[in-house]
């Protein structure tokens, strides 16, 4: 069986991966909150563990895989952005609102993710659909010592749990100076944070024992991990961000909730996202949601190539250059694929590749060499492995075979006529913007070949058509 080694943020070394239970390898990784389109950033997280989730099934089976993602779907982002649409004029309640505000969001994740070629997670748990396991666990905590009741919230005490902070690597000392820590006078420790908090009557909110409320965003992960995965599980992923302090107290939650049990047993962490050297944001006018780029005709599986080929572990730079390169590997790679003959299996350099902490940069390394080879249908499914081309040649790259050959009718025909004339300026001049088009010419006795090379641009075609 192919050896997989991950790097295990707990641990800080790369690990031989060994599940729980091979039978039932279990994945957990946070998803979004929705309340607006998924940005470029967003869509790193969906797409490494993606590739994770497609290396465990090609490893393990498919049948043997379980992936979880959760939906934020109660958060305030969530009511600010319901209570604007009521102040503007939306009729229905809040509440309802709130509830056609999710629906939406989330029907548009689905919809952006899948033109990424990401498949859909096993599981895709939403938070108000486990408030009772919530609720429960946040009672066991009370009842363990770990957490205590004040003033309508319930509080983790983070006192209680010796090991908080070893998954960031920082004291508590350092956490509080780094963090942006809520003063609350009912804290006992400026550090502890919020189990449960109360709800207006105008929001979201559900009965528990210390009043209406509704969850802090922490419990809703270890809660739905522990419904869906057990008290232990092999992978929690999620982007670097969430490190401190959201993987940190959901850690501290569930291993106080469940002590006999060690929650997520590896866990990944992929890095930032960066546009042309510079963070993203709209202050500097460089922010953009996945949707952008995809209306403004990027397709899915480029924005899928630019992010595959820096390392996960590595901060990733989004630039037009790289989507420039990236779109014209991939038609090269279509094209190619597109002869393939029977069926295959992807090469064992990329799956090698793939199994060295998910080293995509590597894998995409090897795709070239099996280009140079003209070996068309292990590249094929050595794509398809990696989430590309899942079936015919998508439109944006196909070659428009039916405009080459009306231009080599065109350029052979000004070539016979050249050859009455001996004026080959038209035949020069057809050939200079062919070329310039990325298409190689092949003239001999028996015609004209007209040949899409590595960079074919179709647009540069519309002069001579």
């Amino acid at each position: 069986m192919t050896e997989i080694r991950l790097y295990n943020t707990k641990t800080r070394q790369k690990e031989r991966f060994q599940p729980i239970d091979p039978d039932n390898v279990r994945m957990y990784v946070c998803g979004p909150t929705v309340y607006d389109r998924a940005h470029l950033g967003n869509a790193r997280p969906v797409i490494v563990f993606d590739v994770l989730y497609r290396l465990l099934r090609h490893v393990y089976g498919p049948d043997h895989v379980t992936y979880v993602r959760n939906f934020t779907d109660v958060d305030d982002k969530i009511n600010a952005t319901a209570l604007a649409r009521k102040e503007a004029g939306a009729k229905g309640t809040l509440e309802e609102l709130i509830a056609e505000r999710t629906e939406e969001t989330i029907a548009w994740y689905h919809a952006d993710m899948c033109e990424l070629r990401t498949l859909r997670p096993d599981r895709e748990p939403r938070a108000t659909q486990w408030i009772g396991a919530m609720i429960a666990m946040i009672e066991d905590l009370i009842a363990k010592g770990h957490a205590y009741a004040a003033e309508g919230h319930v509080l983790f005490s983070v006192d209680s749990y010796r090991d908080y902070g070893k998954l960031s690597g920082r004291s508590v000392d350092d956490m509080i100076a780094g963090a942006r820590v809520e003063v609350a006078p009912y804290k006992r420790n400026p550090m502890d944070f919020v189990l449960w908090k109360p709800s207006s009557d105008d929001l979201p909110g559900w009965d528990s024992p210390w009043g209406r409320g509704r969850p802090g965003w922490h419990i809703e992960c270890s809660a739905m991990a522990y419904e869906l995965l057990g008290e232990t599980f092999d992978i929690h992923g999620g982007g670097i961000d969430l490190q401190f302090p959201h993987h940190e107290n959901e850690i501290a939650q569930s291993c106080c909730a469940h002590p006999e049990g060690g929650f997520a047993r590896f866990w990944l962490h992929n890095e930032m996202l960066q546009v042309e050297g510079k963070k993203m944001s709209k202050s500097l006018g460089n922010f953009f949601t996945v949707r952008d780029l995809l209306d403004q005709g990027v397709p899915g599986e480029v924005i899928r190539f630019v992010m595959l080929s820096t390392h996960y572990r590595k901060p990733m730079d989004w630039t037009e250059k790289k989507r420039e390169e990236a779109e014209r590997t991939l038609r090269k790679w279509y094209a190619q694929a597109a002869t393939a003959i029977g069926n295959g299996a992807p090469y064992q350099g990329v799956v090698a590749a793939l199994s060295d902490d998910l080293n995509t940069a590597q894998a995409i390394a090897e795709l070239h060499q099996l280009s140079l080879a003209d070996d068309a249908t292990t590249l094929r499914h050595s794509l398809q492995f990696l989430g590309f081309m899942g079936g015919d040649v998508p439109d944006w790259a196909s070659v428009p075979a039916a405009d080459l050959a009306a231009l080599a009718e065109r350029l052979a025909s000004a070539r016979a006529d050249a050859m009455a004339t001996k004026d080959f300026g038209q035949v020069d001049a057809m050939k200079s913007a062919l070329l310039a088009a990325g298409v190689e010419v092949r003239m001999s006795k028996d015609g004209v070949d007209l040949v899409p090379g590595p960079d074919f641009d179709p647009a540069k075609l519309e002069g001579l058509l």
